[in-house]
């Protein structure tokens, strides 16, 4: 469910940066969101997927803490560059590194649910 969530949120979030805020924030601000809209939307998906795995004999376990990681992520990376754009509240921005972070944790922890398999 929450992967579908994030999934809605990105195609909103996407289509509010193309229509809503062309006018509002700097080219560089576009580029800023579309690349948070992106990274949201990616983990959106491989959350979708990473339910699914523990049919295939994927640690259910591991994968859910990944989900974890990848749901932080989402929050921290895409969430701190939709507001340093929409606010311009700079101070945001070293937390968008700790959601990369996250994200990382949540790939390596897939990684080592198919290596346990």
């Amino acid at each position: 469910m929450m992967g579908a969530l994030a999934g809605l949120l990105a195609v909103m979030a996407g289509a509010f940066g193309a229509h809503g805020l062309r006018h509002m924030v700097s080219e560089r601000g576009l580029e800023v969101f579309q690349t948070a809209v992106s990274y949201q939307m990616y983990h959106a998906l491989v959350l979708v997927v990473a339910s699914l795995m523990p049919a295939l004999g994927l640690s259910q376990r591991l994968l859910g803490v990944a989900c974890g990681f990848w749901l932080a992520g989402i929050v921290l990376f895409s969430g701190s560059l939709y507001l340093l754009v929409l606010s311009g509240h700079h101070w945001l921005g070293p937390v968008t590194p700790i959601g990369g972070v996250c994200f990382m944790i949540g790939w390596a922890l897939l990684v080592a649910a198919a290596l346990k398999k």
